[in-house]
């Protein structure tokens, strides 16, 4: 992989993981346009990295929040920060299924199915654009409201359909508030993200590499999606408060139908 590569991955990694649009898809996208000639140990490696791009810009983005989670954590009563914090285990329960029972199957669907991809745009098209269709609501994030969430997330492991589209419309369509509906969509998914971390990166040793990953590429990669990510995440908040995830759900479907083309007739 060059540096440029590492850079156009990186910077698609950083915007895409919290813009609508779906990373994953558009990841698919781009090795299938540019040509991916990594082995599959140095991808995982690739991959951890950017996935640790993503959650460290997250983490700078909600620097106070987190701070404040873990100081109302620490006081060891049921508050906001422990309410909030069991809001996000019930959320994760959805993708922790999906990820211990069908991990294998799941993995087989990252392997250039542009059809599948094109076709998860389109879904998540449609979810956005269904947000826009309903008045603002001011609800706040219950249980049961986290659960539906997380099941949002789950189906967001599909290529193709957005973790935060999905969650973030899931939320506003049970009338949770669009700023804490953006909030709770981006906090959830720190915990999943350094879960599967820890796990690719399990199997990044096992797999044994057989020649030298490009350091120079893999910083590359990783500072790109991390000062991206900053970008895309404070402009996704904004975006979400002012509602105009249509002009997302547009784009989505343009680059779904793309990606469909793509795959039956290139």
């Amino acid at each position: 992989m060059s540096i440029l590569e590492a850079l156009i991955l990186g910077i698609i990694q950083g915007l895409t993981e919290f813009l609508p649009v779906s990373s994953s898809g558009h990841l698919e996208l781009a090795k299938a346009m540019i040509g991916d000639d990594l082995e599959a140990g140095e991808s995982m490696l690739f991959t951890i990295a950017l996935h640790g791009a993503t959650a460290l810009s997250t983490v700078v983005v909600f620097r106070n929040d987190i701070a404040d989670l873990f100081k109302g954590l620490f006081e060891f009563k049921w508050n906001d920060s422990t309410k909030f914090a069991a809001f996000i285990l019930v959320s994760m329960v959805p993708v922790f299924f999906v990820g211990v029972f069908f991990k294998d199957e799941i993995e087989l669907l990252f392997e250039g199915n542009l059809l599948l991809v094109g076709c998860s745009l389109i879904f998540t098209a449609v979810l956005l654009y269904s947000t826009t269709r309903i008045p603002a609501k001011e609800g706040k994030v219950t249980f049961g409201r986290a659960l539906l969430i997380g099941i949002a997330q789950a189906i967001a492991v599909l290529p193709g359909v957005s973790r935060s589209g999905s969650t973030i419309s899931t939320a506003l369509l049970a009338g949770v508030s669009r700023e804490r509906a953006a909030r709770f969509s981006f906090l959830m998914v720190l915990p999943v993200i350094f879960g599967a971390m820890i796990l690719e990166y399990k199997d990044f040793l096992e797999a044994q590499p057989s020649r030298n990953i490009d350091n120079l590429a893999l910083i590359t990669g990783f500072a790109a999606a991390f000062f991206a990510g900053i970008i895309a995440c404070r402009w996704m908040i904004a975006i979400v408060k002012k509602s105009k995830l249509d002009y997302f759900a547009y784009y989505c479907l343009a680059v779904g139908a793309i990606a469909i083309g793509y795959s039956l007739f290139a």
